[in-house]
């Protein structure tokens, strides 16, 4: 187990993502993924009001749907569920006024007193930053929310958040959710692990697999025939520098009798305060690999070798 920065929430180090539910993983088959993340061993569930809002017909808020009906229909015992607000179709920005009604919408999809860690989807400099930081604090006063967190903020505007939650007293942010894999490094370990060492918050990265990518599945940047709606996102990456980046995580994750993936999400578990990164699955069958990049441990040779292999420069394209 693993903890989120100060707050007392003691989780599994993988969050199962669970943007896939209600577009790619319909009902029957999130409840399947839901039920096997938790009899793994998991207990901490990623999501966000705008999922799935880009799929035609939906509206945003199908993800928490379907994760408030599997909780009220299974009531499992000590499920950790972070969502996040600024992207619904219905409740954009971070206006203390919408701050407060998007939350209240999600208790109601979720079917839970509080939510357990709320994020900042993405920043909004329309408001001003303290009266998102007095919402957010009220929410917390309030008991909607236990925990406050951030997700695609630079580390100049989280340092100014944490500035003013400490001079008006309210809550102050444990988390932190950045885009961070072994393809897309460079900007969160030069300005956002820093601070969040600084802070004493945890890193919660999303895109852990790079769409798909650090699975192995995709060793062509031409990605004719894939069924996957990320599939060509995921096979971007597929240039001689991703390709060498996939060979050392096979060769490490062979010597572990662990795949690819489980390796990728060992690495970046690996790395200075990452708690629990996010990662996705449409499928039951998918779970387990997540479940053990959550547990394998990489010695430290391992993981630098990772770092080496993965490390960008001009001469690496």
């Amino acid at each position: 187990m693993t903890r989120i920065g100060s707050s007392d929430l003691s989780v599994f180090p993988l969050s199962l993502g669970g943007n896939v539910f209600g577009w790619t993983a319909d009902r029957d088959a999130s409840f399947a993924v839901l039920d096997a993340f938790v009899a793994g061993g998991g207990d901490f569930i990623d999501t966000a009001d705008v999922y799935s809002a880009w799929v035609e017909g939906n509206q945003g808020g199908e993800s928490e749907t379907i994760i408030g009906e599997w909780l009220a229909s299974r009531r499992p015992e000590g499920v950790v569920v972070a969502t996040k607000v600024s992207q619904h179709p219905q409740f954009r920005g971070l206006s203390a006024a919408n701050v407060r009604r998007a939350a209240e919408a999600s208790l109601d999809r979720l079917g839970v007193d509080a939510i357990d860690l709320y994020y900042a989807h993405f920043d909004d400099e329309s408001v001003p930053l303290e009266e998102t930081v007095a919402a957010f604090g009220r929410l917390v006063t309030d008991g909607l929310v236990r925990n406050i967190a951030v997700s695609n903020y630079s580390a100049d505007r989280i340092r100014e958040w944490i500035r003013i939650a400490r001079s008006t007293g309210v809550a102050l942010p444990v988390a932190v959710q950045p885009h961070y894999n072994l393809v897309h490094r460079n900007e969160v370990e030069e300005t956002i692990v820093p601070l969040a060492t600084e802070f004493g918050l945890s890193l919660i990265p999303y895109y852990a697999l790079a769409s798909g990518f650090l699975t192995g599945k995709y060793r062509s940047t031409d990605a004719t025939g894939q069924s996957s709606p990320r599939a060509s996102e995921a096979a971007k990456f597929a240039t001689e520098h991703g390709l060498r980046i996939i060979d050392a995580l096979e060769e490490i994750g062979d010597a572990h009798g662990a795949s690819i993936a489980a390796t990728a999400l060992a690495w970046l578990r690996a790395q200075p305060t990452v708690a629990a990164p996010i990662a996705s699955a449409r499928t039951a069958e998918q779970v387990a690999d997540l479940l053990t990049g959550g547990r394998l441990e990489l010695s430290a040779e391992e993981v630098a070798r990772l770092s080496d292999v993965s490390e960008w420069t001009p001469t690496r394209v």
